[in-house]
């Protein structure tokens, strides 16, 4: 089964190609089928290449496959080639199954769409090049696939172009990440110039005995691919363009947020984890950044009052927690949390477009109310997907954001206390949108009266992805742990330096890991009760409480001036020196000095013309006076 994962990447290039060429021709109906049926064919290829790794040893679950030689240039070699492993198929997994779900989900959502096909024939793209950069065994075809999803954001992002907001956000996204990207080809650079390859393999086996640990070159080369994950995991100073990405279409968001783009950073950092390793400035930077990034979003979706804005922000946060594992050597606990993500974000983006499905559109919780009422399936959904994102006890994300929290405390108690204060605002911001929208009076009597359930090819995606959030996380239980047993080869003495020395059993033996197990459940239910209370019995509170923090709500509100910061900084500066060169360097120097040739030509050929004035006798007196001065000129010499 091994031989045939290339299968994963032909399904959906083929639905891409079909979908380009004739999906106007062969009806809604097929285009939405196949695009979904493309999909569902890789992830059963994905299962059945798992199933295989599955029977092997351990120690024999990583296989290359080659499939053509790429480019070869003197000793630079690169292959298209596969890396099959289990960190590989569990993305693979993640992408494909939850990226089938979203595509049935789309058929419901876009039917009225007069670009139907071209959508699908987007959405099989982007599972395309994000299959791509998980599965590829070096970083130039991980980097095609990096700038592939690049590509297939900004088309997605902008799929409504005929609206500015969507036009804008869509260039946004495709400029903002350019910075990221750009780190991570001098990143490539540097690796090929210390290792001699690209292929993962060799270079982390090369790592320890060509780079010293905190050399420069590793230092650099690591702060550089740090500065590709802030632009694609959408991480300080580069998380402005996630937001304003919600601007496409829902299933986009989704797709986005949970399965695709914003995970490659994290999923980049995971797997170069034995070059993180050699650069401990990095990895401070790393769990540093993590953390601020986690409570600044976690703090700006508690003020935001459109829904899928406030699941923005907790995808932001979220990615934070992640890169917080990854700053403190817990690979696996990021990559469990990632996985888990998946499924309740998924979720909450789909319920939350079943709510404008509902309600023509509107997005902004401050006119819904009661909508429990009318979308028991979504409110139902929606309350597992906020549940597991808040962290309540037995739901998905409880176990992997206290894997999380708990490596912080045994790294840096410091970054748990961060983690822990955001893990609280996750719990209010999550049940703020929950009970806000659903339950209460309905405050916009016109809305509430039209307001019905989605179909089902709408509302089973949302009942599949609720029962992921709700066991995926067993799959992490302490002491059990079936997903750390996995991945732990992959990342086999890549531990933090704290764990040195302690096997994963020893380390999950200590009695601390049950208390601090306890105190994120008491955190995420004191974090609901706190919205309840809030939201529901005092409802004037948050008012009060806005009034006497007026200048910190406003500094929320305004998501700390990030984006004021850019525009004055750089948009603005930058469009002024284009207005310069446009009227200055461009109008008067380039065409003035074209427009002016023109016009010292014309006056010459002007004056020139007044010397034929057509009488003969001038000519002949012309004649010899020039004549004459020749003359002259040779008696002189």
């Amino acid at each position: 089964m091994l031989d045939t994962a290339w299968l994963m990447l032909l399904f959906p290039a083929l639905g891409t190609l079909i979908l380009a060429f004739f999906g106007r021709r062969i009806g809604r109906r097929v285009v939405g089928w196949l695009a979904c049926g493309m999909v569902l064919l890789s992830f059963l290829t994905a299962v059945g290449v798992f199933a295989t790794l599955v029977g092997l040893p351990a120690e024999e679950r990583s296989h290359q496959i080659v499939l053509w030689s790429w480019m070869t240039t003197g000793a630079f070699h690169v292959d298209v080639a596969l890396l099959i492993d289990q960190l590989s198929i569990i993305m693979a997994l993640i992408v494909t199954g939850i990226g089938f779900l979203i595509h049935v989900y789309s058929i419901g959502y876009m039917h009225d769409d007069a670009r139907y096909s071209r959508f699908f024939t987007f959405l099989n793209f982007f599972i395309l090049m994000m299959l791509t950069l998980v599965l590829a065994n070096n970083y130039l075809l991980m980097y095609v696939g990096w700038e592939g999803v690049g590509l297939a954001s900004y088309l997605l992002i902008g799929f409504w172009f005929e609206k500015p907001a969507a036009a804008d956000a869509g260039k946004k996204a495709f400029i903002v990440n350019r910075i990221g990207d750009f780190g991570l080809a001098l990143a490539i650079m540097f690796i090929w110039t210390s290792f001699g390859t690209l292929n993962f393999v060799e270079v982390f086996e090369k790592a320890p005995t060509v780079w010293a640990v905190g050399a420069s070159v590793a230092t650099i080369t690591t702060l550089l691919m740090l500065l590709a994950a802030t632009g694609k995991s959408a991480q300080i100073p580069l998380f402005v363009w996630l937001p304003d990405a919600m601007e496409g279409p829902t299933p986009v968001s989704a797709l986005i947020h949970a399965a695709t783009m914003v995970t490659a950073g994290v999923y980049m950092l995971a797997r170069s984890g034995a070059l993180l390793s050699l650069a401990p400035t990095t990895q401070t930077w790393v769990a540093v950044i993590g953390a601020l990034t986690a409570l600044m979003a976690a703090t700006i979706a508690l003020t935001q009052t459109d829904l899928k804005r406030i699941l923005a922000y907790s995808t932001i946060s979220q990615l934070g927690f992640m890169f917080m594992a990854v700053g403190v050597g817990a690979y696996t606990a990021a990559i469990f949390h990632l996985m888990t993500h998946a499924f309740f974000k998924a979720l909450l983006f789909l319920a939350a477009g079943s709510v404008m499905h509902a309600l023509a559109g509107e997005i902004d919780i401050r006119k819904m109310g009661n909508l429990r009422a009318k979308l028991p399936t979504t409110y139902w959904t929606y309350l597992i997907g906020a549940a597991a994102l808040a962290g309540i006890p037995l739901f998905s994300g409880f176990f992997s954001k206290d894997e999380i929290l708990y490596y912080d405390w045994l790294t840096a108690p410091l970054l748990w206390l961060v983690g822990a204060i955001t893990a609280a605002l996750t719990a209010v911001y999550a049940f703020r949108s929950v009970f806000v929208p659903f339950w209460g009076q309905e405050r916009d009597k016109k809305l509430f009266s039209h307001a019905h359930e989605s179909p089902r090819i709408m509302t089973v995606p949302l009942i599949v992805l609720a029962i992921g959030a709700v066991l995926a996380g067993y799959l992490g239980l302490p002491r059990l742990s079936l997903f750390e047993t996995w991945l732990e080869p992959v990342f086999h003495a890549k531990a933090p330096e704290a764990l040195a020395g302690a096997g994963p059993e020893a380390v999950l033996s200590i009695p601390m890991v049950w208390v601090l197990l306890a105190v994120s459940g008491l955190i995420a239910i004191g974090g609901a009760y706190a919205a309840y209370r809030l939201y529901i019995v005092n409802t004037d509170v948050p008012a009060r409480v806005r009034e006497r923090l007026g200048w910190l709500v406003k500094l929320i509100e305004n998501k700390y001036y990030f984006d004021w910061a850019y525009d004055k900084g750089i948009v603005g500066p930058l469009r002024q020196l284009s207005a310069w060169f446009a009227d200055v360097a461009d109008k008067r120097g380039i065409d003035g000095a074209v427009n002016g040739l023109a016009a010292a030509t014309g006056w010459v050929g002007s004056q020139a013309r007044r010397l034929q004035t057509g009488m003969v006798g001038i000519y002949a007196l012309s004649i010899l006076l020039g004549a004459v001065a020749l003359l002259a000129w040779f008696a002189i010499r």
